[in-house]
């Protein structure tokens, strides 16, 4: 079927699917996540700090399928000072990293802390994991987390949004802040979830659950 518009109303028509879409995605709503300082262990780095064939032991499942806090901590030992009682994260990955909060650098008395991807390995603070059997240091997995959208594939499909694209956030509280340079990361079985640390949450005065407006 043709359609004869005119000018003014192809002009209308083109508003009305800018508008249609705009009003789609404008509250797209996201839950926060708030992360507290932890370590990934590698399963030969939990040996060493828990003894030969130990195993981690769960204690309360996370947000994200297949991921738990352990019951087992740790603590972290820098030039200066030392912080008690680290969470570990399972399961054991590849290597072991150490997230921390970028005010955790005054404790520990390290420089400057690089602002990274979980996983990506590279030159850092030196710092010494310490568990009950054992010790070990750690000089390039010493980060503070890259601020990120945990999104199923099917979610980010849905939305127009590919894995690693960047995004801003707004926060509508007491004290309404918008986090910039958020990424994405895409998995089929990702529940969507922004993950912020406790200095980020602070901030704006956030706690798990909180919802946050993803800005397209």
């Amino acid at each position: 079927m043709q359609l004869n518009l005119n000018h003014e109303e192809i002009a209308r028509e083109v508003v009305r699917i800018i508008l249609e879409k705009h009003n789609k995605f404008k509250n797209v709503m996201i839950p926060v996540g708030v992360s507290n300082r932890h370590v990934h262990l590698s399963e030969p780095d939990v040996e060493k700090l828990f003894g030969p064939g130990y195993k981690l032991h769960v204690m309360k499942k996370l947000s994200q399928p297949g991921h738990y806090a352990a019951e087992e901590t740790v603590t972290l030992v820098g030039p200066k000072g030392a912080i008690n009682k680290v969470r570990v994260l399972g399961p054991p990955r590849p290597h072991t990293q150490v997230e921390i909060l970028l005010s955790d650098r005054f404790t520990l008395g390290i420089g400057e802390v690089p602002i990274r991807d979980s996983g990506v390995l590279g030159e850092s603070p030196c710092l010494s994991i310490v568990g009950p059997k054992g010790a070990i240091t750690n000089c390039n997995a010493v980060f503070a987390a890259w601020r990120h959208i945990h999104m199923s594939t099917s979610q980010g499909k849905e939305l127009g949004i590919k894995d690693g694209d960047i995004f801003s956030v707004e926060f509508d509280g007491d004290r309404s802040l918008v986090f910039n340079k958020v990424k994405v990361r895409l998995h089929d079985n990702f529940i969507a979830e922004i993950h912020l640390d406790v200095d980020e949450a602070n901030a704006a005065n956030m706690k798990n659950g909180d919802l946050v407006r993803l800005i397209f």
